[in-house]
């Protein structure tokens, strides 16, 4: 499953970003896997995209969890970094450290990867 992901808060908001949720073929008894096509400046991604949810992990995961709960997890991720839930230990730092900084690079790297966002009058 693909889709795209346009957040409303800084510094994420002005662009879309792409997405993909991976089904393995024992699914659900093993957990999908949450990765972000479109580059993004984010403590919690890899620079491969892959996303620390640690919902989607095995020791985590209930057969009972439906793929919208991974992705509303995915947005919360998103719209709010937590410090134990990193995958780039160098941005959680600048983050946490200077804020006005990874807001500037944030906002940088989403102008310079992220896609135009949809049209919400369309």
């Amino acid at each position: 499953m693909a889709g795209r992901i346009a957040k409303n808060n800084p510094p994420y908001n002005t662009g879309a970003f792409r997405f993909e949720l991976t089904f393995p073929l024992n699914y659900p008894l093993e957990p999908p896997c949450a990765t972000l096509r479109t580059p993004i400046y984010h403590p919690s991604v890899d620079l491969e995209g892959r996303v620390c949810q640690p919902l989607t992990t095995q020791v985590h995961w209930e057969p009972t969890t439906r793929a919208v709960r991974v992705l509303q997890d995915l947005l919360l991720q998103l719209d709010s970094p937590d410090p134990q839930r990193v995958m780039r230990p160098d941005v959680a730092r600048e983050l946490q450290e200077r804020p006005e900084e990874f807001r500037r690079r944030a906002e940088e790297h989403t102008r310079l990867h992220a896609e135009p966002r949809p049209d919400p009058r369309t």
